[in-house]
């Protein structure tokens, strides 16, 4: 196998996949102190590691390379979800067949932090940066910290690195994730007529909020119309003859880019006190959606197709800072959160040529 397969097989090793239901998580920091000598050795000015809380508040990690002061970058995330069922061989143990390399985080995106390694082995960058950073698959803790430093003042260009199958991304969605709660003091359903009802005015904001995404299908710009509004669930109650004393509804969109979320908050907000001033709005997910076309010609010579994607990255993070950014990288994203995730040895090669004229 190659040098960028055999180091991908090290990363693949060290597991930092997010909480799994097992109750284990990986190690980001245990990732990035391995990687860090890698860098020094590639003649960096600067390595630093940074600890970083994850979302869910276990510990995480980045770490940041420069050559001078960096105007480009190359972003790729250190973590991993956690290996779902179906696995035909453990997941942290690399395994090489038919020109693939399987392995938890294979291609999402540890498949990256090796192409990139190997390509700084063909000389030493200038005015270039390296962030490999934690918690990209839950809450971007890693990135927001990173962002928020003077280390990110003068970039000017992220490269953004997700499996693309040799595409580039240019667009995608934003993800926003929201759920109601409505209490009651519950009781007796032979009082259900002068109690309130939290089942029922929730289901009547479920059948308002799917009449908006209905209304706004034709909304957007084109290959991205429509809010993708999803009712998840509606719950409340423990038996037909028990007045719930809590219901809880939620719901997702997917906002297309220049998407208004601060008028989507104010309408959602206005939609439930309409139906019941019980209603409680909560907001979990709220990521932008993302479009730069910007450096779409930097990689020109590399790609297959540029255009927008169907998942969200931390590129749209990267772009409200004011920072152009584009999404490619080897891998399939068809493949990645799947048992048996794998990426081609081919893609590789190709994105270790990739990176080494993104870092020239």
């Amino acid at each position: 196998m190659s040098a960028v397969g055999d180091l991908l097989a090290q990363l693949i090793a060290l597991p930092t996949h997010q909480l799994a239901p097992d109750g284990t998580r990986g190690d980001e920091r245990a990732l990035c102190d391995f990687v860090a000598p890698l860098l020094r050795a590639r003649g960096a000015d600067e390595v630093t590691v940074t600890d970083c809380p994850r979302a869910d508040g276990s510990p995480g990690a980045y770490v940041f390379a420069r050559w001078g002061t960096p105007r480009r970058v190359i972003n790729a995330h250190v973590d991993t979800v956690p290996p779902n069922t179906g696995w035909s061989r453990p997941p942290h143990t690399p395994h090489f067949e038919n020109g693939q390399l399987y392995g938890l985080g294979s291609c999402d995106t540890k498949a990256a932090i090796a192409a990139t390694l190997i390509a700084l082995e063909g000389g030493v960058p200038r005015d270039r940066g390296v962030l490999f950073s934690g918690d990209e698959e839950a809450g971007s803790a890693a990135i927001q910290a990173f962002l928020a430093t003077p280390a990110a003042r003068d970039i000017r260009e992220v490269i953004v690195c997700e499996p693309t199958a040799r595409g580039a991304g240019i667009a995608h969605r934003g993800v926003i994730a929201q759920h109601a709660v409505m209490t009651s003091p519950g009781g007796h359903s032979s009082k259900a007529d002068h109690l309130p009802r939290p089942v029922a005015q929730l289901a009547r904001l479920a059948t308002a909020l799917d009449d908006i995404g209905r209304a706004r299908l034709h909304d957007g710009p084109a290959g991205m119309t429509g809010l993708c509004l999803n009712l998840a669930g509606i719950a409340g109650g423990v038996a037909f003859n028990v007045i719930p004393a809590r219901g809880e509804l939620g719901w997702s969109l997917r906002p297309f880019p220049g998407f208004d979320r601060a008028a989507w908050h104010a309408e959602v907000a206005r939609l439930a006190a309409a139906i019941d001033p019980a209603i409680q709005i909560v907001t979990d997910i709220d990521h932008p959606a993302f479009a730069c076309s910007a450096l779409a010609e930097l990689v020109k010579p590399f790609v297959q197709r540029t255009g927008s994607l169907d998942f969200w990255t931390e590129a749209a993070l990267i772009a409200e800072h004011g920072i152009d950014a584009i999404v490619i990288g080897p891998g399939d994203i068809g493949h990645a959160h799947a048992p048996d995730e794998r990426v081609p040895l081919a893609d590789l090669d190709w994105a270790v040529e990739l990176f080494r004229a993104l870092l020239a």
